[in-house]
C-alpha cells in the first residue's frame, strides 16, 4: 500500500509522489499597475498541528495539517523547486481552486483546468486572474469579506491555504521513468566519451529566486484569529496549460494537507516560538538595488483565467489603502529567469 502521509523537511511539504512545496515570504506589492516577480526573503516556517494538540483550535485539530505564522497583509509566495517527478499540484484558498475558481474537489478537471503541472511550473505566487498574470497572495483575516474564499462563495468558512497532488497512473509513470532512465543514461555515454553533453537531465523545478534559508509546556487550547488569503498587486507570471492528457493522471490523489494560518501573537502562544520579524520594506529594498525577476518558458502555454477569479478585488478595498511608497525597480534590477521571451513579431493584413 502506498504510503499517503504529507511530510515536514526542515520548512518544505513533500506530498505523497515527491511533490514539494515551500511557504516563501516576500514584498506585497503595489495593488495598482502590473509588475515584475518579488524575491523570496526567506521561508515560512512550517510546524505539524499534531504536535501542538493541547493548544490549537478544536476545529485545527479536527482537521489535522500544519500551520504557519503570518502577519495581517503580509505576501508569501509557493515554490515547488525540489520536485522531480510529474505531479498535478491543486492549491485551495479557502477551499477555493487558485487555479480555476471552481470549489475544492478530489478530482482533475481539464475545463477548466484545476491545477498546476510539476515540475514545469516552478512556483506559483498568486491566483490566475489575468492573460499572463497572477494577483499577488496576501494574508487577511477572516470575517471581513476580503479574501478569494468571500469573494467567490460569499461564505468565509475554511481560510488557509489545501494542496492535494496526483501522480501519473502506473503505465504512464512507469513510461516517464524508463525515459528518463534511457535520456540519464545517453548523457551519461556522451559525457564518458568525450562528446557533446548529450540530453538534458530529468526536469525539475528551478530554484527559488532569491530564497534565502528559513527561520527557524503548551498553554490551554482556545480559539484564534482565522486567517485566509486575499489578493494584492498583479505581477507576470503564467499558470501553465497541461499538454497531457487528462487520462495520463491518476483519478484519485496521492495525498493532501491543510495549512492553517496563524497571526504571530497566536504563533508565539501555540508554538513557543518566537514569530518571524515583520516583512520588509519594499522601498527600502529596491533603493538598496537588490534584485527583482522574469520568469519565460518558451515551450508553455499560459492557461487562461476564469471568470470567477478574474473578478476578485484586492485587499485595499476592505483594509485601506496601502501607503507605503512604491519606488520601482530600475531595468537593471529585473533578472530575466527562464527562457528569454524574445522579440515580439508584428502582424499585418493578409
Amino acid at each position: 500500500m502506498s504510503d499517503t502521509s504529507v511530510r515536514i523537511d526542515g520548512n518544505r511539504l513533500t506530498l505523497p509522489g515527491g511533490a514539494t512545496v515551500r511557504f516563501v515570504r516576500t514584498l506585497r506589492l503595489p495593488e495598482t499597475g502590473t509588475h515584475p516577480l518579488p524575491p523570496g526573503l526567506g521561508e515560512f516556517p512550517v510546524r505539524r498541528v499534531s504536535d501542538y494538540a493541547d493548544s490549537v483550535p478544536e476545529a485545527w485539530r479536527a482537521r489535522g495539517g500544519v500551520m504557519l505564522p503570518v502577519y495581517l497583509r503580509e505576501a508569501m509566495w509557493l515554490s515547488f523547486a525540489g520536485t522531480r517527478e510529474p505531479a498535478a499540484l491543486q492549491v485551495g484558498v479557502g477551499k477555493v481552486c487558485a487555479v480555476s475558481g471552481r470549489p475544492w474537489s478530489d478530482r482533475l478537471s481539464r475545463d477548466p483546468q484545476n491545477y498546476v503541472v510539476l515540475p514545469r511550473q516552478p512556483w506559483l505566487d498568486g491566483i490566475n486572474s489575468g492573460a499572463g498574470t497572477v494577483r499577488q497572495f496576501v494574508a487577511v483575516p477572516l470575517g471581513m469579506g476580503a479574501t478569494v474564499e468571500g469573494q467567490v462563495t460569499g461564505e468565509e468558512v475554511w481560510g488557509g491555504v489545501q494542496l492535494q497532488a496526483f501522480t501519473l497512473g502506473d503505465a504512464e509513470l512507469a513510461r516517464w521513468r524508463e525515459e528518463e532512465r534511457r535520456r540519464t543514461e545517453t548523457a551519461r555515454r556522451a559525457a564518458r566519451s568525450g562528446g557533446a553533453l548529450g540530453a538534458p537531465a530529468p526536469m525539475s523545478a528551478p530554484a527559488a529566486p532569491g530564497a534565502a534559508p528559513g527561520y527557524g509546556g503548551a498553554p490551554r487550547a482556545r480559539s484564534a484569529p482565522a486567517m485566509g488569503l486575499g489578493v494584492g498587486g498583479s505581477m507576470r507570471q503564467e499558470v501553465y496549460r497541461d499538454e497531457r492528457p487528462l487520462t495520463d493522471w491518476a483519478e484519485r490523489p496521492a495525498g493532501r494537507v491543510f495549512v492553517h494560518l496563524v497571526t504571530p501573537p497566536e504563533w508565539r502562544r501555540i508554538t513557543g516560538e518566537a514569530p518571524p520579524p515583520s516583512p520588509v520594506d519594499r522601498a527600502a529594498y529596491t533603493r538598496a538595488g537588490l534584485p527583482w525577476y522574469d520568469y519565460y518558458d518558451q515551450d508553455a502555454h499560459d492557461l487562461a483565467p476564469t471568470g470567477p477569479l478574474r473578478d476578485v478585488q484586492p485587499v485595499g478595498d476592505w483594509i485601506g489603502d496601502d501607503h507605503e511608497p512604491w519606488q520601482p525597480p530600475a531595468p537593471h534590477q529585473v533578472h530575466p529567469l527562464g527562457d528569454a521571451p524574445g522579440k515580439p513579431v508584428q502582424d499585418g493584413d493578409w
